[in-house]
């Protein structure tokens, strides 16, 4: 407020009252996390790691909340408030990783029950659902797939760049023969497994915002349940494996690497060990 009193008299432009609001919530929002989740209620007790949570919990507004924190910590360090600034070394800079949404344990299985036992469920949306929650495939490799690349004998299918046929498992090999007959009903030479009203009369395949919306029903981007697979196949196998395997450059397995494990997902402790 000085700083504006100060603007004022010299003619510059002051900082407006909601941005003082802004940074004095970004403040308040920080002293809630550190007591709720932190456990601590002194500013002096502050680090880093504290810093860093903090910023993770709004992935998207890191660069301007790391404005401000840094603006207060400064403020805090030369009224010695705090003794060290614990913003000195963050950047306003995203850590590489994945910060993209993933589907618990239950959702998932909710969506194979969706799409393996209700016969209501168009064929389009088990498909793509299927081979996404399954075999990590994106809306492109469904999307590109044709019927020659199915093969019934090895119940395998090709998809995108990847170098080895996909061995489907029998609640996705079943899916596909639905689709597949849902094709069939359409009386098409078009040579894509999926084959919409807009592309039965000719040979190019489904269109890309048909498939952005394919899975609208279940309630689930397909990007957030290909993440899913890849984020766990990443964080359980070699990464490098996973790329050849996809067909993906090293580099993108990478970012599905987590830093943290579902509880769900570790072994039970051992009577008498922690």
């Amino acid at each position: 407020m000085r700083a504006q009193d100060r603007a004022r008299r010299a003619g510059t432009r002051p900082r407006s009252d909601h941005t003082l609001e802004t940074a004095l919530a970004i403040l308040r929002d920080l002293a809630l996390f550190l007591v709720e989740h932190r456990g601590k209620d002194d500013w002096a007790l502050v680090d880093v790691h504290d810093v860093e949570a903090f910023l993770a919990t709004l992935p998207r507004a890191r660069k301007r909340r790391l404005t401000v924190l840094r603006q207060f910590f400064r403020f805090a360090r030369s009224k010695h408030i705090v003794l060290v600034d614990p913003t000195r070394t963050l950047t306003a800079k995203e850590p590489n990783g994945f910060r993209g949404r993933t589907l618990t344990l239950d959702q998932q299985r909710d969506l194979f029950r969706r799409w393996t036992t209700d016969e209501d469920i168009q064929p389009h949306e088990a498909l793509v659902g299927m081979l996404a929650l399954l075999h990590g495939a994106s809306s492109s490799e469904v999307r590109m797939l044709q019927v020659t690349d199915v093969d019934p004998v090895t119940q395998s299918v090709r998809l995108g760049k990847r170098p080895h046929p996909v061995p489907l498992d029998p609640a996705s090999w079943d899916v596909l023969q639905r689709c597949l007959a849902h094709r069939e009903a359409w009386s098409t030479a078009n040579p894509h497994v999926m084959v919409t009203k807009g592309t039965k009369a000719g040979r190019s395949p489904a269109s890309t915002a048909y498939l952005s919306h394919v899975l609208d029903a279940c309630g689930y981007p397909p990007r957030t349940i290909r993440s899913t697979r890849l984020v766990d196949l990443v964080n359980t196998m070699d990464p490098k494996l996973v790329a050849a395997a996809f067909g993906m450059d090293p580099q993108a397995a990478l970012i599905y690497l987590a830093d943290h494990i579902d509880e769900g997902r570790l072994p039970a402790s051992e009577p008498g060990r922690k």
